[in-house]
C-alpha cells in the first residue's frame, strides 16, 4: 500500500489560501481518481478539489471552515499500488505552517488534538466574538486568528489595517496579538472585554455605527445571506465608500450588428460549434476602445495611479442562485471574433455550472455588465474596485428614429441601446469617461454589415 498527499492546489497567482466549506467524502470512502473529495472557498469562487489518484480516504488533516494555504496537504489518500513514491507515515503527512517536513512521529496524534481543542474553544467563544454584525471586511484568516485569540469584534475593528483599503491583514493581527501579550496594546483597547470596563466604554475609536432596527412580523421568513452574498454585500458597500461615482450615458444604434449576427448566427454555430451572441461582439469593441483610451485601464493606489499592461476584461454574470460573479477574459485585445466569443461562452457556462476555478476571477481591469439581459433599459453599475470603470450595456429596442442619407432625413425602424458608463472621478474626469463610452458607441455604429466570419 502506498499512501498519497492530496495539497490545495495552486489557484491562480494572487490566490494563497482558501477556506474549507465541506467534505464531500468521509474517511474510509473509496475515491476515484478526478472525483472530488472536497469543496474550498476563496474571496471571489468556489470549487471543488479533485482525487489525483484512485485509492481510499484514510486521514483528513483540517476540518470545515479551516484556513488552508496553497501546497499544504489537507488529505491522506492511501491506493493500491506498491512501493513508497508518497512514501509517508500518517504522521509525517501532516503538513501545517507551523511543522517542518521533519516533524517527529506521534505529531499527527498531537495536532489532531490540538485542532480538536482549537475548534472546542472557537465554539465556546463563538456567541461572544460574532464578526458578522460589522460593515468592515475581514478575511477568513483574520477571523479564525482572531478567535483562537479571544479578540472582541471591538478589539478587531480598533486594529489598523495595513492591506488595501485599510484592511487588517494577518501579519497586522498577528502584531497586535504579540503586543497585547507584552502589554504594548492601550488599556482602552482590551477595555471591551474586562469584566472591570465601565458600561458605555468601547475598545475601539473607530465605533460602527448602529444598525437599525428591524421589525419581524410572525409571518416573515428570515434567511441567512450566503457567504458570497456576505462577500457582495462587503465588496459594493466598500466601492461606494472608496470611489466618487459618476455615469455618462449615450444612445447606440446597434442596427447593423443585429442584422449581421442574424444573419450569421447559424453559419458561425455550424463552424465554430459555438453560439454566437452579442456579449462578443461588444467585448470586442469595448478591448479596441480601451486601446485608445489607455487611462481607463488603470487603478488608483493611494496618490499613486498603476497603468494596466494588460487588457482583462470582466463579463459580470448572474448565477441561478441570484449571487453575481464576475469571471475575466485575460488579453481580451489579442482575440479576433471567434476567440472572444469561445472565451465568453466558456466562461458563462462555467459560472452557470458553478465549475470556475479561483483564477478566472482574477486580474481584471475593467468590467462590462449587462443589465439588458433581463429589460433594463440603462443601469448606474457599481465599479468593481480596485478597477476605476465599468459598461453597463442596455436592453437593443426596436425604436423608430430619424435616419440621416444623402438625400435626407427620414423616420425608420432602428434597433436601439444605452450604454450607461460609470467611472471614479478622482482620476477619472467627465472628458475622458464621456470619450470613451462614445468611442465604443462609435465602434458599435460602424460595424461592418459585410464583415466575414
Amino acid at each position: 500500500m502506498a499512501r498519497f498527499e492530496l495539497k490545495l492546489p495552486k489557484m491562480g497567482e494572487s490566490v494563497a489560501e482558501a477556506t474549507i466549506t465541506s467534505w464531500l467524502k468521509n474517511v474510509g470512502d473509496v475515491i476515484e481518481m478526478d472525483e472530488p473529495v472536497l469543496e474550498i472557498a476563496t474571496d471571489k469562487v468556489d470549487s471543488e478539489v479533485p482525487s489525483e489518484v484512485d485509492g481510499t480516504l484514510v486521514e483528513v488533516l483540517f476540518n470545515v471552515d479551516d484556513v488552508v494555504q496553497v501546497g499544504q496537504t489537507i488529505a491522506i489518500i492511501e491506493t493500491d499500488g506498491a512501493g513508497d513514491d508518497a512514501g509517508l507515515t500518517t504522521d509525517e503527512a501532516v503538513d501545517t505552517v507551523d511543522v517542518e517536513d521533519t516533524a517527529p512521529a506521534g505529531y499527527a496524534e498531537q495536532a489532531a488534538q490540538t485542532a480538536a481543542a482549537q475548534v472546542d474553544r472557537g465554539m465556546e467563544t463563538a456567541g461572544k466574538n460574532d464578526y458578522t454584525s460589522t460593515d468592515s471586511f475581514f478575511s477568513p484568516l483574520v477571523k479564525n486568528i482572531a478567535k483562537e485569540e479571544n479578540i472582541s469584534l471591538e478589539q478587531l475593528e480598533s486594529i489598523t489595517g495595513t492591506g488595501k483599503d485599510g484592511r487588517v491583514t494577518k501579519n497586522d493581527i498577528l502584531q497586535y496579538v504579540e503586543d497585547r501579550k507584552s502589554g504594548k496594546v492601550p488599556q482602552a483597547a482590551t477595555a471591551a472585554t474586562s469584566p472591570a470596563a465601565p458600561a458605555g466604554h468601547s475598545a475601539s475609536a473607530k465605533q460602527a455605527p448602529p444598525a437599525a432596527p428591524v421589525s419581524v412580523n410572525g409571518g416573515d421568513e428570515i434567511i441567512e445571506l450566503s457567504r458570497m452574498g456576505k462577500l457582495i454585500s462587503h465588496h459594493m458597500v466598500a466601492s461606494v465608500q472608496t470611489s466618487a461615482h459618476v455615469q455618462s450615458f449615450i444612445e447606440c444604434d446597434v442596427t447593423n450588428i443585429w442584422n449581421w449576427r442574424k444573419k450569421n448566427k447559424a453559419a458561425f454555430q455550424k463552424r465554430e460549434g459555438e453560439n454566437l451572441t452579442f456579449t462578443p461582439i461588444f467585448m470586442e469593441a469595448v478591448a479596441q476602445a480601451i486601446k485608445e483610451f489607455p487611462m481607463i485601464n488603470i487603478s488608483l493606489d493611494g496618490d499613486k495611479i498603476i497603468k494596466r499592461k494588460n487588457i482583462n476584461l470582466g463579463m459580470a454574470a448572474a448565477l441561478p442562485d441570484g449571487n453575481l460573479i464576475v469571471p475575466v477574459i485575460k488579453n481580451a485585445d489579442q482575440l479576433n471574433l471567434v476567440g472572444m466569443a469561445k472565451a465568453v461562452n466558456d466562461l458563462a457556462s462555467r459560472a452557470r455550472d458553478g465549475k470556475l476555478k479561483p483564477d478566472d476571477t482574477q486580474g481584471g481591469t475593467y468590467t462590462v455588465t449587462n443589465v439588458g439581459t433581463f429589460g433594463s433599459i440603462m443601469g448606474t453599475p457599481i465599479i468593481n474596485q480596485p478597477q476605476v470603470a465599468i459598461l453597463a450595456l442596455g436592453a437593443i429596442r426596436k425604436v423608430p428614429a430619424v435616419v440621416e442619407t444623402p438625400q435626407g432625413d427620414f423616420i425608420g425602424i432602428r434597433m436601439k441601446m444605452f450604454l450607461s458608463h460609470s467611472y471614479d472621478h478622482r482620476v477619472v474626469n467627465g472628458a475622458l469617461g464621456g470619450q470613451f463610452v462614445q468611442r465604443v458607441a462609435q465602434i458599435l455604429e460602424n460595424f461592418d454589415p459585410e464583415r466575414s466570419i
